[in-house]
C-alpha cells in the first residue's frame, strides 16, 4: 500500500472552508422557524388554557406572558411567522419554476429576510400604537 498521509487533509466539503450559499442558509432557516413557531404556540395555548381553569391560574400565566422573557418569545415567534410564511411563498414560486436561477434565488433571499424584519417590525408599532 502507498504512503499516504491522510491525517493532515481536511475533509471535503469542510465548513471552515465551503461557504453555504444564502439560498441554504435560508432553507435551513425555514425549517427552523417552523420548529420554533411551536414555543409560541405553546405559550398562547397555555394561556388561553389557564384562562379557563382559574383565576391565579391565568393570573400567572398572564404575568409570565407579559415579563420580558414572554415578550421575547412572542416577538421571536411572531418573526418567525413572518418568515415561515414568506419562505412558503416563495415555495410557491419555486414549484411553479420561478425564480430557479442562482441571481434570482439570491435576490429572493435577500427579500425574505428583509421582508420579515421589516413586518415584524410593522407589527410591533402597529400592536404598540393601537
Amino acid at each position: 500500500m502507498a504512503d499516504v498521509n491522510r491525517g493532515n487533509r481536511p475533509l471535503s466539503p469542510h465548513l471552515q472552508v465551503y461557504r453555504l450559499p444564502l439560498a441554504a442558509i435560508t432553507s435551513i432557516m425555514t425549517r427552523i422557524t417552523g420548529h420554533a413557531l411551536v414555543a409560541g404556540i405553546v405559550l398562547i395555548v397555555w394561556w388561553l388554557v389557564a384562562a379557563v381553569t382559574s383565576p391565579g391560574a391565568f393570573a400567572w400565566a398572564d404575568w409570565v406572558l407579559r415579563s420580558w422573557l414572554g415578550f421575547l418569545v412572542l416577538t421571536g415567534s411572531m418573526w418567525a411567522l413572518w418568515y415561515h410564511l414568506l419562505a412558503g411563498i416563495r415555495h410557491l414560486f419555486y414549484d411553479a419554476g420561478y425564480g430557479m436561477t442562482i441571481e434570482a434565488s439570491h435576490k429572493s433571499s435577500q427579500a425574505l429576510i428583509a421582508g420579515s424584519v421589516g413586518l415584524a417590525v410593522l407589527t410591533l408599532i402597529v400592536f404598540f400604537a393601537f
